[in-house]
């Protein structure tokens, strides 16, 4: 086992997920991971789009490690004449879970998302939706918070037996992921570890990282579904059973090789691994591999239940099988 003498920073993994970074937002995030992992890179610098590139040097395969710095969130579109916040949402966001939630800006400030009376449960729109700051007029809101500001939802993190719940795990637990790795790696490769921006909002950062990168193949570190819930949607990966790869999701087929080349190298270091079919969803990859003439990609998936909440909830084990099957294929021969 790669980690006997040196377990994985927990720690940090909270720190991320309680950082503020919705898309378009990730500064913070990436600030903090450059300070994480600067000690270990040969070069590392931000792109235009503000994507993180930190790269250790080689004569190998040219590998692009993707993880996505943004979370979830909502952006304030309209105050009105008492001080309430309409918002849109940012990324993925299931209306029927807002009310009630609070919300949290970037300097602090808290809000909690109201409703509107409603006439039945189906009327609940985006349009009933508001966001309460305390505020009692127009003007005490304006001073507060503008339109254009974007707010994340509140999830605390929480560690109970090796379930750990957070928000933003999704995908902060691929950053900390990409980070462990980095921090052990000892391969002949040039490895490119791109913590990517604007991902929720359409995988925007990875395209344009590809693109200027130009890798001979790309690994994605992101989250996927469970179907071990109750009555949840048909799904053979389950909480807690290893790490997982990607065979399909809505923006990629995995490349075979790349496939084989992934169960093959879990195989021989004795990490389990359950095979994803994820029938919604992308990640990075989805837009790496159709980047310039085509990029052979793969996803080393994190079991994840309740995603897009402010409560996604992962497995200790999941996580450590992910970083020790990405570092086995980092450090092994990657001829596909």
């Amino acid at each position: 086992m790669p980690y006997d003498h040196k377990p994985l920073d927990y720690t940090l993994l909270e720190r991320l997920t309680q950082c503020f970074g919705p898309s378009g937002v990730e500064g913070n995030v990436n600030s903090l991971i450059a300070e994480e992992i600067r000690p270990y890179c040969d070069e590392i610098n931000t792109d235009a789009l503000g994507n993180l590139m930190a790269v250790r040097r080689g004569t190998g395969k040219k590998i692009m490690i993707a993880a996505h710095a943004d979370e979830i969130g909502v952006m304030i579109t309209h105050i009105d004449e008492k001080g309430f916040l309409r918002f849109a949402p940012l990324g993925g966001v299931s209306i029927q879970g807002l009310p009630h939630r609070r919300v949290q800006f970037q300097n602090g400030l808290m809000g909690t998302i109201g409703v509107e009376k409603l006439e039945k449960p189906t009327d609940l729109k985006l349009n009933k939706l508001y966001i309460d700051i305390g505020a009692t007029s127009l003007e005490e809101s304006k001073a507060k918070v503008q339109v254009g500001e974007s707010a994340v939802f509140v999830g605390s993190f929480h560690k109970q037996a090796k379930r750990l719940t957070a928000k933003a795990l999704d995908d902060r637990v691929g950053c900390f992921i990409a980070i462990e790795v980095l921090k052990r790696l000892q391969t002949q490769h040039e490895v490119y570890f791109v913590f990517t921006v604007q991902e929720e909002v359409g995988v925007r950062g990875a395209q344009t990282a590809a693109f200027a990168l130009e890798p001979d193949l790309a690994l994605a570190v992101d989250v996927t579904g469970t179907g071990d819930t109750p009555k949840s949607h048909p799904m053979d990966v389950k909480l807690g059973q290893g790490v997982a790869i990607k065979v399909f999701d809505r923006s990629m087929i995995t490349h075979p090789k790349i496939k084989s080349w992934m169960a093959q190298t879990a195989e021989q270091h004795h990490i389990p691994y359950q095979w994803e079919v994820l029938e919604f969803g992308g990640t990075d990859s989805g837009a790496i591999h159709l980047t310039k003439g085509g990029i052979p990609s793969g996803v080393v998936s994190i079991p994840t239940r309740y995603i897009h909440s402010p409560s996604e909830m992962v497995d200790q084990g999941d996580i450590e099988g992910a970083a020790q099957l990405l570092l086995a294929l980092l450090e092994g021969p990657a001829e596909l």
